[in-house]
């Protein structure tokens, strides 16, 4: 039974994968599709990633306050090393004064 889902598995990665080489021979030329279709990437990682960031730590405020915190950190052109360790930071910080507080 097991070998079943391999198969339908198998076969639906392979009819996603390849069905739009055969039937798109042309180059895209519209702009909104050819916008759409470079955002996928990044909003496929982004709605992998936040919710992880949010649920990862103790307290959901505490993950959602590192996401903020990290967001604003990145704007204003910090490095992924110290995005991290800003996060990082603020998660230990917020969960200290959260248990602090209760």
């Amino acid at each position: 039974m097991n070998w079943i889902y391999i198969a339908v598995m198998a076969a639906a990665t392979y009819v996603v994968r390849v069905l739009p080489m055969t039937l798109i021979k042309k180059p895209i030329r519209n702009r909104f599709i050819r916008s759409f279709l470079y955002y996928v990437p990044y909003i496929t990682l982004s709605i992998m990633t936040f919710p992880a960031i949010v649920e990862a730590t103790q307290y959901p405020v505490a993950g959602a306050l590192a996401l903020a915190i990290g967001i604003v950190v990145a704007w204003f052109g910090a490095d992924l090393f110290k995005v991290a360790v800003s996060c990082c930071g603020t998660v230990l910080i917020a969960e200290w004064v959260i248990t602090l507080l209760k």
